[in-house]
């Protein structure tokens, strides 16, 4: 099975009771470091929580690169695997991460096996979080907390320190939840019911 079929399946089993819930978002292709590397699947709710899926057709080679993307900011992380990687993922991940097999079912479905649960990150980047923030959110941000309007102007970068040093951490990630949740015109998946039990991503 790839990917795509292992997502779809992903969405309509493991992830229906979150696409549920009004206070939870769940959303494909998270940007994280300004894009450079994308989480295939993260729900936004209480906590940050990654999903990465590495299908059987799927390399590993990338795969060390983006848990350092992952450990960044998610609060817990999961890899999907397909049963090709059960025996060598360990080898690539770090102990805290849970770790669920896809595998086929003697009638053909796609079917899920958790094998490991996941611990909570104890290393989160306070700037890979503020990262997730667009300027104008951090702008908005600060402005609350009364930053001068001659800072505000300063290139993203130094917006971004200046949020890390005016928000503690649980402030930031409360922030950064928050504004996740309430944007528009985000890239979310239908819920299942909406889809016929099936994937479909949301038009951009």
């Amino acid at each position: 099975m790839n990917d795509l079929e292992i997502r779809q399946n992903f969405h309509r089993k493991r992830l229906r009771r979150q696409h549920a819930q009004e206070d939870t978002l769940v959303i494909d292709e998270l940007g994280l470091n300004h894009g450079k590397c994308r989480a295939d699947i993260a729900v936004i709710n209480g906590h940050l929580v990654g999903y990465e899926i590495k299908s059987n057709n799927d390399s590993l080679r990338r795969l060390e690169r983006q848990v350092k993307s992952y450990n960044a900011v998610f609060d817990i992380v999961y890899i999907v695997i397909g049963d090709r990687y059960i025996n060598s993922i360990q080898n690539y991940i770090p102990k805290w991460w849970g770790v669920i097999v896809s595998v086929r079912g003697p009638r053909g479905a796609v079917n899920f096996d958790l094998i490991r649960k996941a611990k909570t990150n104890k290393s989160i980047d306070q700037i890979s979080i503020a990262q997730l923030l667009w300027r104008n959110e951090v702008i908005e941000i600060l402005q609350q907390k009364k930053l001068s309007p001659k800072k505000l102007r300063q290139p993203r970068a130094i917006l971004y320190q200046y949020l890390v040093d005016t928000l503690n951490i649980c402030e930031l990630r409360k922030f950064v939840r928050e504004y996740l949740q309430k944007r528009k015109n985000w890239r979310c998946p239908e819920l299942p019911s909406r889809c016929d039990g099936l994937y479909q991503p949301a038009a951009m």
